[in-house]
This record gives C-alpha cells, sequence and structure tokens, in this order.
C-alpha cells in the first residue's frame, strides 16, 4: 500500500507489487541462504584435524599422533628395475608405534626382505626371502601448528641393523643411521597442505669376506597432499637424492630425481592405509651417463597399512 494515499504500489512497469508476495520471496531467499549456510558449515565440519605423518607417500609429514596412542603397521617399501636384467627388492618394516606423550614417539620392530635378482650386471642371481634385521626410531616434534602458525616440523632418527644388504640381497653386517627433519604446512585448513623432508643417512656393512664399505646418502624432498573427501588424500612428491662412497662424503658417485603420485585412506576411524609410487625422471651416474641406476632403483613403490589402538 502507498503509505500516503493507501493504494497498492506501483512498479516503475506499471506493474502492481504486493507486500504479502514481496514478504514471501524475500522468506524464501533467506531460508536458501540460511541452508546453504548449514549446508556449508557442515561440510567444513566433515573435515577435521588429519595426521600428516603419512598423507605424504615417501616424504614424511611432521605429524606425532595422539598421546597414548598405540599402533601396528607394516610398511613394505618395492624396488624394481635396474640397467639391465630383472631386479626386485622389498623390504618389510613390522612396526610397533608408541605415542607416550604429544611431543615424543617410538617405534620399532623387525625387518623382513625379499630379493628376486637375474642377470642384472654387478649382481649375483637370488631368488630368496628371509629376515633383514631389526629398526628403531625416535621422533620429537619440535614446533607444533597452532593458531599463529600453520608449520609444524618434526625430528627424526633411525638407526638400523641388517644382515642381509639392502640392494644385493647377500649376507652382511650392516649398521645404518637415518636422520630426517619432516616439516609441513598447512595450506587450507584440514584440506590442503605441503610437505617437506631434509635426510642424512650414513651406512657401514661388513662383507662375508672381510672387506667394510661406507657410504652416505644425502636427500631433500617436496609433497602436497589435498584431501577431495573427509577420508580420502591424494598428492604428489618429488625427491632428490645424492650418493657418496665413505661417512665423510669422499666421492661423489650419482644422484637422481624421482617424481611420483600418493593415495592415502582412511579405512575406518583407527585403521588407514597409504600407496605411493616414485620413478626416476633424472639424474646421473658418475661414468656411466643418465640415471644413477647402481645407487638407485628405477621404480619404488610404497604400501602402508595401519592398525591404531
Amino acid at each position: 500500500m502507498d503509505p500516503i494515499d493507501g493504494r497498492p504500489s506501483v512498479s516503475s512497469a506499471g506493474s502492481v507489487v504486493r507486500p504479502a508476495a514481496s514478504a514471501a520471496v524475500l522468506s524464501l531467499t533467506l531460508a536458501c541462504a540460511g541452508m546453504s549456510s548449514i549446508s556449508a558449515a557442515r561440510a567444513d565440519d566433515a573435515y577435521r584435524e588429519i595426521e600428516t605423518k603419512y598423507i605424504f607417500g615417501f616424504t614424511e609429514g611432521s605429524g606425532i599422533g595422539l598421546e597414548g596412542e598405540k599402533e601396528f603397521s607394516p610398511d613394505t617399501i618395492i624396488s624394481s628395475g635396474k640397467r639391465d636384467g630383472r631386479y626386485t627388492a622389498v623390504e618389510t618394516k613390522l612396526k610397533f608405534e608408541y605415542t607416550p606423550n604429544q611431543f615424543v614417539q617410538f617405534e620399532f620392530g623387525p625387518i623382513a626382505a625379499y630379493h628376486d635378482i637375474q642377470n642384472v650386471t654387478g649382481l649375483a642371481n637370488i631368488n630368496a626371502g628371509t629376515f633383514g634385521g631389526f629398526f628403531g626410531e625416535f621422533r620429537y616434534l619440535l614446533l607444533e601448528r597452532g593458531a599463529s602458525s600453520p608449520l609444524s616440523v618434526t625430528l627424526s632418527i633411525e638407526p638400523e641393523w641388517h644382515n642381509i644388504d639392502e640392494t644385493t640381497g647377500q649376507g652382511v653386517v650392516n649398521y645404518g643411521l637415518e636422520a630426517n627433519i619432516n616439516a609441513d604446512l598447512e595450506v587450507i585448513k584440514n584440506r590442503a597442505y605441503l610437505g617437506f623432508n631434509l635426510l642424512y643417512e650414513p651406512e657401514r656393512t661388513l662383507t662375508q669376506e672381510g672387506s667394510s664399505d661406507e657410504e652416505t646418502t644425502l636427500g631433500a624432498s617436496a609433497a602436497f597432499a589435498y584431501r577431495v573427501l573427509p577420508n580420502v588424500t591424494i598428492g604428489a612428491e618429488t625427491w632428490y637424492l645424492r650418493h657418496y662412497a665413505g661417512l665423510g662424503f669422499d666421492t661423489f658417485t650419482g644422484d637422481t630425481v624421482y617424481v611420483g603420485p600418493n593415495l592415502y585412506i582412511q579405512i575406518a576411524p583407527k585403521i588407514f592405509a597409504t600407496f605411493a609410487w616414485n620413478t626416476q625422471v633424472a639424474g646421473h651416474e658418475v661414468g656411466v651417463g643418465n640415471l644413477d641406476l647402481a645407487d638407485f632403483s628405477r621404480n619404488r613403490f610404497k604400501v602402508k597399512a595401519s592398525f591404531e589402538f
């Protein structure tokens, strides 16, 4: 109604705009907007905080886990492909993990090994599976992600003892120490992450003939992970690795660049699986040429299942 003379209001086109219809349209618009807001809020609520340790493939995130949490996980790495012949090496760590508090985590367990090597230059033929050794790992959360910083950083040290050479499958006594800086950055809250690793791994091997070999591997990685569903995360990573003979970086023998995808699936509240594949795309073996297929394999795969309790 016109506020002055009481007649219905008329639009510029001459049509009558009735107050009841206007109110209905306004109510419907507000209702739709409210439903959209509720749906968006519910979608955001579905993406709760995730432990980032295993969402990047071979790159390890900074996640420590919940205080008091225990976990068992078979963690398998398959290496395949050399410059010639047939080459497959499988190493499975049967990990028991314990988190006594929010800053410290321990892992330890036995190692199983399997090698199938046929007609590879410089390696003896073998087709056998056996007990491979023991490992332990200590992780410390150096920088915790919070409201003021999206960055989280963890330091890890992993001593290992092997009675089977990881590359050749032959009987040896091998001591290694894998030291890592694991960092990740939350790009979109609870949805997208960037991961970064720095690796230092010296090793000393005593052969059955009595000789001693020393070597060192240095590495750095960058990875991206995005949660396409609350329980499914996909991503990709790249690694750069350098190999030296000697513990003091005495002789550079080769380097490589790996790239590949990864997948993380939360199967149940306390069960998850992760899969990753890396393949060599660049690198150089000293004295040979493109790619380093002596110190590294052409492909590597990671399969891990985890059961928390």
